[in-house]
């Protein structure tokens, strides 16, 4: 990871927005609560059309124990990802991504059991570039299911791209594809140039649980 600069105050969101446009973005210091920008390299980027999933989470998701939404807690969502002994959102990043998805530009995915909160994730819009910033669970495979709804919903919108800054061990089972400097600014500049809108004008509010939606590919 490559460290660029320091900006330790609240994030204007014209600066936050120019900063995904050019490659970067912001993570604090868990300890000090400094902000600083990052840009990773290699770069993680998630091939969802179709999307890997390994046979296991493929059997689980045909038994599938939730139901989702989308942008209906994107603050919560967002204060869960932080909920553990190191992270790197404090409440200047909060209010900086609550800031972006009350302009259309953040957007979260709920995971429900009933009616408790159990897993979700989100990240940040631009052209047809999803970014994705953290998720969590709560119960188990929950910000697995997410990601995969995640997927399912990019490519029925016709989304271009899915940038996750890193691999992690849970990112790694669906093989993402590790790219240098060069090539992802080359994809993300083609991919912020298609216009995805996140939501169906003709069913706003729903995130579709048809698995059968969008190709998924069986390791």
């Amino acid at each position: 990871m490559r460290h660029l600069r320091r900006r330790a105050a609240k994030i204007p969101m014209d600066v936050l927005l120019n900063a995904y446009a050019q490659g970067c973005f912001p993570m604090a210091d868990s300890e000090t609560g400094r902000l600083d920008w990052y840009s990773a390299n290699p770069r993680a980027l998630l091939p969802f059309n179709p999307l890997h999933v390994p046979r296991r989470l493929a059997r689980k998701l045909r038994r599938d124990p939730f139901r989702y939404s989308s942008d209906t807690r994107f603050e919560e969502v967002m204060r869960a990802c932080a909920d553990r002994d190191s992270t790197w959102i404090n409440e200047t990043m909060v209010n900086s991504y609550v800031d972006l998805h009350e302009q259309g530009f953040a957007h979260s995915i709920e995971v429900w059991h009933e009616s408790e909160l159990v897993g979700g994730l989100y990240g940040v819009h631009l052209g047809g570039v999803f970014f994705g910033e953290s998720m969590f669970n709560r119960v188990d495979e929950a910000s697995k299911f997410a990601l995969v709804r995640l997927a399912q919903h990019l490519a029925a919108r016709e989304f271009a791209l899915l940038e996750i800054q890193m691999a992690t061990s849970l990112t790694a089972q669906f093989e993402p594809e590790l790219v240098d400097t060069d090539t992802y600014r080359t994809r993300l500049k083609a991919a912020l140039s298609r216009h995805a809108r996140w939501w169906d004008p003709a069913a706003p509010g729903r995130i579709g649980t048809d698995l059968d939606a969008v190709p998924m590919a069986l390791l």
